[in-house]
């Protein structure tokens, strides 16, 4: 596992820790890191990600509740919850990491620690957010220096994608309706009391 992959499953472990106990980042980090020493070469960036999420919370949690049609935010499993955060602070964020990366490293993390639909629910949610906020398909290949930044949408956004005439489409993860949710999740106004 690359020191990234690890630094996302221990910003989600955290993230979690911080939801349901209500921690705050530096707490969160701190006890995180004092039970689980970790990879020191994506400790950085997983401790970015918990303080960049934890403090843009409300306007991450915009951008998903906007994406997850019909699915209120609290009704979420906490890990799908926090995947999504997570992934989402990354592609405002990140504009050095490719759009590809960050929903496919998300949907593998979703396969990892959510339940049995949780993959296709956050890739469909995340592609919807990186679509709001202009981050387009990169072609394979693509160096940093000339991706465009996530704040500036692509010059031409209507483009087809990139990927439709590459043999390796295949291992891109499809896109999904968001309708169908993993189990667990309660759509909005169900349950409500």
């Amino acid at each position: 596992m690359g020191a990234r992959t690890a630094a996302r499953e221990a910003a989600l472990q955290m993230l979690f820790s911080a939801d349901l106990g209500s921690h705050a980042a530096d707490a969160a980090v701190q006890n995180f890191w004092r039970e689980f020493p970790g990879d020191p070469e994506g400790r950085a960036y997983a401790d970015a990600a918990v303080r960049g999420v934890l403090e843009q919370k409300s306007d991450i949690d915009a951008r998903v509740r906007k994406a997850s049609q019909n699915w209120r935010l609290e009704r979420m499993t906490a890990i799908d919850r926090n995947v999504l955060r997570l992934g989402t602070w990354e592609l405002v964020n990140r504009a050095d990491v490719p759009r590809a990366v960050i929903i496919d490293e998300s949907v593998e993390i979703a396969k990892r620690f959510g339940g049995k639909q949780s993959a296709s629910f956050v890739n469909g949610v995340l592609d919807r957010i990186a679509n709001d906020c202009g981050r387009a398909d990169e072609p394979r290949g693509t160096r940093a220096s000339e991706r465009p930044s996530a704040s500036a949408p692509a010059a031409d956004e209507s483009a087809a994608n990139p990927y439709e005439q590459d043999e390796f489409a295949a291992d891109e993860p499809a896109e999904t309706e968001v309708d169908a949710p993993p189990p667990g999740a309660v759509p909005a106004g169900e349950g409500d009391e």
